[in-house]
């Protein structure tokens, strides 16, 4: 049985192996390039959530194993999925007349990275051979000379003698280093936000800046953004008059994923989370955009409030498959609404305006007879109960 069937059967099991014992159930057992063991591995780690990824990456540094450094690739170029790149794999294993890289990663704005994975820095790296690589992906129209540059992924975090390699090469301004815990926080912390400004400043933290190692960075960035995530949560309340959609600040509940737990299964399509609030099939072919409300009890029915934000309409946009995902109250009442439906109802809705930016409020209550939209006077109101996952 392929290796992402038996994750859809067998999950919780699946979660408690190794990633040695990942690998032995993948094909023959053993990677190498074009083998049916490498692709079933990295579309089973395409599946898994980021806790994992972490988890597998650690395991290949600390028990080393046959193929660890190997299956340490398929890891890293998967979290550089997850951080927004469109990744290229790289060979296991040069050969001639093929360019060596581990990872190719393109970013949405069209910088290119050339990865280089090394489990340590305990033999200094051929930054020549490296930098060759991205000479000849250049050279092959492959990447631009003037939006590309190497990053060097670490297993330690003590990296000062290949940081001084690096500054001391000529090849100083074209490469960057970071650790692979440095990375795995990166990802992690994109998981946390929703901004696609934010996001294109995590992937940049990665690329040429005024240091050799961007730990430091990463540091600063990370801080920051939890800092913002204490403040982020706190939205406006709506009210009963249509024309007065606010009241006092609150707080609302979370659970995001327990919603999404539920669309997957409705779906019958394995999805990862790739933000706060968005969420995707391993292929990005669907996509799901997953909010939620408290309940608010009125004298006659319950009400549910949600923002929505510019930047979720886009991404409903960009997929012909894509749905919005309402979670009111909990995740026994989620309403499942195709996106190309949903952004076709935004002018009927309210709009908060703020200096930097505006959503949607989006407001929906249930009385005895099922759940309705609610919208500004004058607009038509909508009947969701179709919408419900029952």
């Amino acid at each position: 049985m392929p290796l992402t069937e038996l994750w859809n059967s067998a999950q919780q099991e699946l979660q408690e192996k190794q990633v040695q014992q990942i690998i032995a159930f993948a094909g023959d057992g053993k990677l190498r390039d074009g083998s049916i063991a490498s692709f079933e591995f990295r579309s089973f780690l395409a599946l898994v959530p980021s806790k994992l990824l972490a988890r597998y990456a650690n395991e290949c540094l600390t028990d080393k194993f046959d193929g660890s450094g190997l299956a340490l690739q398929d890891v890293i170029n998967e979290a550089g999925k997850r951080l927004g790149f469109k990744v290229e794999q790289g060979r296991y294993r040069g050969i001639q007349g093929e360019i060596g890289f581990d990872g190719l990663w393109a970013s949405p704005d069209g910088f290119s990275i050339v990865v280089e994975v090394k489990t340590s820095d305990a033999y200094r790296i051929d930054l020549e051979t490296v930098a060759g690589y991205r000479r000849n992906l250049v050279k092959d129209d492959r990447a631009k000379e003037e939006s590309c540059s190497i990053l060097l992924i670490v297993g330690r975090t003590d990296t000062g003698d290949l940081e001084a390699q690096v500054r001391g090469s000529r090849h100083a301004w074209d490469i960057r280093l970071i650790s692979i815990d440095g990375l795995l926080r990166l990802m992690h912390l994109k998981e946390g936000l929703d901004d696609p400004k934010i996001m294109e400043k995590i992937r940049r933290v990665l690329t040429p800046q005024e240091f050799t190692k961007v730990d430091g960075i990463i540091d600063l960035v990370f801080s920051a953004a939890e800092e913002a995530k204490k403040e982020d949560p706190l939205v406006e309340e709506a009210t009963d008059d249509e024309d007065e959609p606010r009241k006092p600040k609150f707080i609302p509940s979370n659970f995001r994923e327990a919603c999404a737990a539920k669309v997957q299964k409705h779906l019958g399509q394995p999805l990862v989370k790739r933000s706060f609030a968005s969420y995707s099939s391993p292929d990005d072919s669907t996509k799901v955009i997953c909010i939620n409300s408290r309940e608010y009890k009125k004298a006659k029915a319950s009400g549910y409030w949600f923002a929505f934000h510019p930047h979720q309409r886009d991404l409903l946009s960009e997929s012909s498959k894509s749905y919005l995902a309402l979670g009111c109250g909990s995740p026994d009442a989620v309403l499942l609404i195709p996106g190309e439906l949903f952004v076709t109802w935004l002018e009927r809705f309210h709009i908060t305006e703020l200096e930097d930016r505006f959503y949607w409020h989006i407001r929906v209550d249930k009385d005895k007879e099922g759940f309705i939209l609610r919208v500004r006077k004058g607009e038509k109101t909508v009947r969701l109960d179709e919408y419900l996952i029952k």
